[in-house]
């Protein structure tokens, strides 16, 4: 059986409300930056589709988005493996166009290096990130986020489109998980 949430969560990090007020003003960023300009969205699959949906209501220009899946963790292990992984691959092509990878978040830096080098060699006109979260200081790899949501601790987050083995994506807000 499937423990409730309150069981795991130690404290709630981020709540509902400030969530949704920084996704906003990255919305609102993210239209400047790319007034006049049509925009393609790469959502990092599955962590990063909550706050793909939530985003993309605050952006004020035209975009598409599609989806990849990239893994390096294994089930049950709140770890890297160290290995990346592309599960599923993106059906539209990048060449000449503005993409913004959205991820949910960014934390030794070695999937999303990954994932820019490969895209790279597709030809977008130009490349950024967007995390929601950062846990900069687990960072091992040097990576550009050009949209940053909050830089938050060295601790293990759920909720809001990330999992606690596989479970508890559906949260409103980001949590800190209990530990053992």
């Amino acid at each position: 059986m499937i423990q409730g949430y309150n069981d795991l969560l130690a404290e709630v990090l981020i709540p509902p409300d400030v969530l949704q007020r920084r996704i906003a003003e990255l919305g609102a960023e993210i239209s400047r930056d790319y007034a006049g300009e049509n925009l393609l969205l790469i959502c990092i699959l599955k962590g990063g589709v909550m706050f793909l949906t939530d985003l993309v209501r605050h952006i004020t220009i035209p975009v598409e988005f599609d989806f990849m899946a990239v893994s390096s963790y294994d089930i049950g292990v709140r770890k890297s493996s160290g290995q990346v992984r592309i599960e599923m691959d993106l059906n539209i092509s990048l060449a000449d166009r503005h993409v913004i990878l959205v991820e949910d978040i960014v934390d030794t830096g070695h999937t999303i290096a990954a994932v820019l080098e490969l895209l790279e060699t597709r030809r977008p006109k130009s490349l950024k990130v967007c995390s929601l979260l950062d846990k900069s200081e687990r960072r091992e790899v040097v990576v550009p986020i050009h949209y940053r949501g909050f830089v938050i601790p060295n601790k293990y987050v759920f909720g809001y489109g990330l999992d606690l083995d596989e479970y508890w994506r559906n949260l409103p807000f980001i949590g800190v998980a209990k530990t053992d």
